[in-house]
């Protein structure tokens, strides 16, 4: 009878054994996990924009702001009113803001916020060939704001200005300046993809629809001021009467304005048109007054707006899949509206 007792306290024992063995293994997992898989799994969460990311009590949200390198003022812009923007938020928001100088570096950035724990993410992928990184967030359940350049992945959420409207607009003001014939340089930027695509659109079917007989003389450069100053200089010498700019951008425009300051005597164009929002431009619009300087305001600040939606999907709110904010017209009539000392652009 003892040796049968002994018997069952051992087989007892042994069954207590394996299974303290088998919690034991079975929290392994658990305990080791990275930041970027606990981050996915909160972002799978917040995916559908329907339920709110789960945290901690106190924990912020975290928030990655992906953006190029500083090569042009507006670009400084938008890095400073994201971060302007995540600061304050900061109750909330743990912000890392990531500039980078091509597709391959930001690429790698967003691994690195991946490992972070990112939770969502607010992009400004300049670069091509930035899909398949982007759709990586999304797949991984990370919500992910567009801002500015359209990209092609299912699922991204896009905050931007009315690049049509802004060659809409600019399109109207040259034919109410200078009327419904004439000759005027179209300044496209095909390296900047959709921006220029789209406000070309804008301004070439509106200019076709109220002046079917202006003459579009159109010609490649870049959203900077020098190769606004050096193609436009080639440009005056090439065309001996000119009586309006399409410039898409007011760095280039700055650039256009010195080239036709140091011809001396050209006194034919009437109109200059930019788009952005440098303050810089701004303040030479009263100063000319031989010129019409006009902006089809589209300024960096905007990036704001995308900062606060990716905030909207981590709390869960309703959030439409796509932001386009309307064209503003600039000029010396109320340029000092515009004016921001604060602005880095």
């Amino acid at each position: 009878m003892k040796k049968v007792l002994a018997l069952v306290l051992a087989m007892a024992l042994l069954c207590t054994c394996f299974a303290a063995c088998g919690d034991s293994s079975s929290s392994t997992p658990a305990s080791s996990s990275t930041p970027a898989s606990s981050a996915a799994s909160k972002a799978d969460d917040a995916s559908t924009a329907d339920e709110p990311v789960s945290t901690a009590s106190g924990e912020k949200m975290k928030i990655g702001i992906l953006a190029p390198a500083v090569t042009h003022g507006w670009v400084a812009g938008v890095a400073y009113y994201a971060e302007a923007r995540c600061k304050e938020l900061s109750d909330t928001v743990e912000y890392k803001l990531l500039t980078s100088s091509n597709a391959e570096e930001m690429t790698n950035q967003i691994d690195e916020l991946k490992t972070w724990g990112v939770q969502a993410v607010v992009a400004f992928p300049q670069w091509e060939g930035m899909e398949d990184p982007i759709k990586g967030l999304i797949d991984d359940g990370i919500p992910v704001v567009n801002f500015d350049i359209v990209i092609d992945v299912e699922g991204v959420y896009h905050v931007a200005g009315d690049n049509e409207d802004m060659g809409t607009q600019s399109a109207q003001y040259i034919v109410d300046k200078v009327g419904t014939t004439g000759k005027v340089v179209v300044l496209e930027v095909p390296s900047s993809g959709s921006v220029s695509e789209l406000r070309k659109k804008g301004f070439e079917e509106k200019m076709k629809e109220i002046a079917p007989d202006m003459e579009l003389l159109t010609y490649s450069t870049q959203f900077t001021r020098e190769a606004g100053l050096k193609d436009f200089a080639d440009i005056l010498q090439a065309n001996p009467q000119i009586d309006a700019v399409f410039s898409m951008d007011d760095e280039t425009s700055i650039g256009v304005l010195q080239a036709i300051s140091e011809a001396t005597d050209r006194t034919d164009i009437k109109v200059v048109t930019g788009g952005g929002g440098c303050q810089e431009y701004f303040n030479m619009m009263p100063e000319n007054e031989e010129i019409w300087i006009q902006s089809a305001l589209y300024s960096p600040n905007m990036v704001m707006d995308a900062v606060d939606m990716a905030v909207s999907l981590l709390k869960g709110e309703a959030v439409d899949k796509e932001k386009i904010i309307p064209t503003t017209v600039v000029d010396r009539d109320n340029c000092s509206e515009f004016l921001d000392e604060t602005s880095p652009y």
